[in-house]
């Protein structure tokens, strides 16, 4: 968490705010971020699969990066009353929005990935239910 009067805030906020581009960068910057709205774009999703789906991470930056896309907008949490408690995640309208830019920047990425470090295996094309 960052001083309200710090001078990296104070430059995000205006680079944020007068480019389009660094703003969804910021939304869906981050090393986890786009993995995680890759999983949610197939469903909804237990905050334990979600967890089990993405075992590099620790649980901390998890719950960082699923905190900071919900106040953005671009995912929902559901708590259900159970014991033991049951949290669902899922993307909004505006998180499925989303899908042409996870896809051109999956594409480009397999373009422009130089020769030595290209995957044998693609990501697949995300299509949001």
């Amino acid at each position: 968490m960052r001083k309200q009067s710090s001078t990296n805030l104070e430059n995000e906020l205006l680079i944020n705010g007068n480019c389009d581009m660094a703003y969804t960068l910021d939304l869906i910057g981050g090393r986890w971020k786009p993995s995680i709205l890759w999983r949610l774009a197939y469903g909804a999703m237990r905050y334990s699969d979600l967890r089990r789906s993405l075992p590099a991470v620790s649980e901390r930056i998890l719950i960082l990066q699923l905190r900071e896309m919900e106040s953005d907008g671009l995912i929902s949490r559901k708590v259900y009353p159970e014991v033991p408690p049951r949290v669902e995640y899922q993307l909004t309208d505006l998180g499925k929005s989303l899908e042409p830019v996870i896809n051109i920047l999956t594409d480009w990425g397999a373009e422009n990935r130089p020769d030595s470090e290209k995957r044998k295996v693609r990501c697949p094309v995300l299509t949001i239910k």
